[in-house]
């Protein structure tokens, strides 16, 4: 029964540090691959490997075992890359001589990820881990932190806000207003979050790819992506210039009042947007032949929405003194006026407009 005792070195190492090419087979050459490797690196912890597998071969051998030595490198690209190359070389070396059982020799939790490609091709007898002092569990939980880092999502939610943070408080310190660096950390940080909360990034990924493939298509819809876009960079700047003003007075209005004159300034903008987005949509149905439906609904709900927002914030202005002559009677108005632009939305939508005749068609050939 003859032992193979085999020495991993996922990272290679070997090949990167000390310039030996893999695999190391015999115990001179171990010997020679393992001092060479300690002159390059004397802190590597592969060098305690190779000679721990050394050990053991020698006490295999003076127990009259049958047994061989062999050190395998795999690649700096952990993963995959290193993996298939350590594959390779197992099956090159079991293909090329007869082991029964082989021990495997590490230095930690990294190496021995690729234990169940060794088990795969051979019976293993025995996994020996050489533990260097103070070193053990400084290398288990460097190889976890690396594969938790690695994990993509996980850097973008501990990453990002840490660095969106520290660009923060390096533009405070640009513009010498040390005193905003807390403002502007938790402004910037908080959202990240909300973009990540609400899904906007989702969002504008989908609307990305819808305009992109209207634009391949030559769809109408591409064009009305785009104006609406404007529109909503028009709308935002409108609002933003009106809060501006609002804050520039002697006294500070309050963020409940700033918010209701932003919603004020620039909610018809963010409806004529959308009035935009819905009509290329149906113009895009229409001309493509497909049923309307539901989107004859869109463009009267944002209507109706832009007039419920225009109609409250006006209200609340007018109760706090900033607007003059918006009283509740005009609210009411206001809300059944919505309400209407809505049922005429449905109402339009269930006839389906536009599309009642390719129904028919389909329906009765």
């Amino acid at each position: 029964m003859k032992t193979l005792v085999l020495c991993l070195d996922r990272d290679d190492d070997l090949g990167r540090k000390a310039g030996v090419a893999s695999p190391v087979i015999g115990r001179a050459a171990n010997i020679e691959a393992a001092t060479r490797l300690a002159i390059a690196d004397p802190e590597d912890s592969d060098v305690n490997t190779i000679f721990g597998g050394i050990e053991e071969y020698d006490r295999l051998i003076e127990a009259g075992s049958e047994a061989e030595i062999v050190s395998i490198a795999g690649d700096y690209d952990v993963g995959v890359v290193s993996d298939s190359k350590i594959a390779s070389q197992v099956d090159h070396l079991l293909g090329g001589h007869i082991f029964d059982n082989v021990i495997l020799v590490s230095d930690g939790a990294e190496d021995e990820a690729v234990l169940p490609i060794i088990e795969s091709r051979i019976k293993i007898n025995s996994v020996k881990r050489i533990r260097v002092k103070q070193s053990e569990s400084i290398e288990s939980t460097y190889y976890l932190l690396k594969e938790f880092i690695s994990d993509p999502k996980v850097r973008g939610a501990l990453f990002i806000p840490i660095g969106l943070a520290c660009i923060a408080y390096a533009a405070s310190l640009l513009i010498n207003r040390p005193g905003l660096a807390v403002a502007a950390i938790l402004g910037t940080v908080g959202t990240y979050l909300l973009y990540n909360g609400f899904g906007v990034g989702q969002s504008i990924d989908k609307y990305r790819e819808t305009a992109t493939e209207s634009l391949y298509r030559g769809r109408i819809s591409f064009v009305t992506y785009l104006a609406a876009i404007l529109i909503g960079i028009i709308a935002t700047i409108q609002g933003a210039n009106a809060c501006w003003e609002g804050i520039a007075g002697a006294i500070f209005p309050g963020y409940v009042i700033l918010s209701t004159i932003f919603i004020q300034t620039s909610v018809w903008w963010y409806v004529a947007a959308g009035l935009f987005l819905g009509f290329g949509k149906i113009i895009d149905l229409r001309l493509e032949g497909r049923p309307i439906g539901r989107a004859w609904a869109f463009p009267f709900f944002v209507t109706a929405i832009g007039l419920l927002l225009w109609s409250t914030s006006a209200y609340i202005l007018t109760t706090t003194g900033v607007y003059q002559d918006y009283g509740i009677e005009r609210l009411i108005l206001s809300i059944g006026g919505a309400v209407v632009i809505a049922l005429l939305g449905i109402y339009v939508a269930s006839r389906n407009y536009g599309g009642g005749a390719q129904n028919a068609d389909v329906n009765h050939p």
